[in-house]
């Protein structure tokens, strides 16, 4: 049975680990090419290690998503190994430091800002002109956050640059619909993935307190945020752009 994203190329950052990782294995499953890129060279190739050992088809590229010269050598040197763009997404992140804004220092939002934002709106530039030079569709997904969504204490550089993506997705999605480019986001909640065992080994409190606020009473694994960034790459979604689709065992609903 052919998968969702059957003969599709796809494009996923931050695919080193954690939720890109993840993502990048089930569009792998479900049918793509896929390119692997991160900043981590070895747990990037250890990704496409993984996807070619379960039959899929792979391969890594390094970039640094906040770099323009980077992000556009990148989807050039995708197009030059598989010919074409079909799909990405843009998970590339990193939390920066945790902070009250008074405490947060110039470099932690500046950082913040130039990853997960900057690297979201550079990934979206060149990912848009390679469909349109295309003439093609294209799908792209980016992950924010539900702190793109709600407020957090101690996070305001996180927070800010999350809410800058939500609202670059939905701009975008208003920019190239009539071209038959879909824009969306994944808002994910609390998910076991390296960034937050770094957190709770910080400040091992933080686990217990957290958890509290997770209705569905656990937190949640990179697949199943994996699985919602495939879906809407997917032609099942065509119908789906400016969306921030909500990831969080119920969190964001009390």
């Amino acid at each position: 049975m052919a998968g969702i994203v059957q003969g599709k190329v796809a494009l996923v950052t931050g695919a080193a680990g954690g939720i890109g990782r993840a993502a990048a294995e089930i569009f792998a499953r479900e049918g793509a090419k896929v390119v692997v890129s991160d900043l981590q060279e070895d747990n990037g190739q250890e990704t496409v290690a993984l996807i070619k050992k379960a039959g899929g088809e792979a391969t890594f590229i390094r970039c640094d998503v906040s770099r323009a010269g980077d992000v556009e050598s990148l989807v050039a040197k995708t197009v030059e190994q598989y010919g074409r763009l079909d799909c990405a997404y843009n998970n590339a992140g990193v939390e920066g430091e945790w902070t009250r804004l008074h405490e947060c220092s110039e470099d932690n939002f500046d950082f913040n800002y130039r990853v997960n934002m900057k690297g979201v709106f550079l990934c979206i530039k060149y990912q848009v002109t390679q469909f349109l030079a295309q003439n093609s569709p294209g799908a792209i997904v980016s992950t924010a956050s539900i702190a793109g969504l709600v407020g957090s204490k101690n996070a305001g550089a996180y927070v800010a640059a999350k809410h800058g993506v939500v609202g670059l997705t939905k701009t975008a999605a208003l920019e190239y619909a009539r071209k038959n480019i879909r824009v969306n986001a994944v808002c994910p909640g609390v998910i076991r993935t390296p960034m937050l065992e770094r957190m709770f080994e910080a400040n091992p409190k933080m686990e217990d307190a957290m958890l509290g606020f997770e209705p569905i009473g656990r937190f949640g694994v990179p697949p199943e945020i994996g699985e919602a960034a495939v879906w809407l790459c997917s032609d099942q979604a065509s119908f789906v752009t400016g969306h921030s689709m909500v990831v969080d065992g119920g969190a964001t609903a009390c």
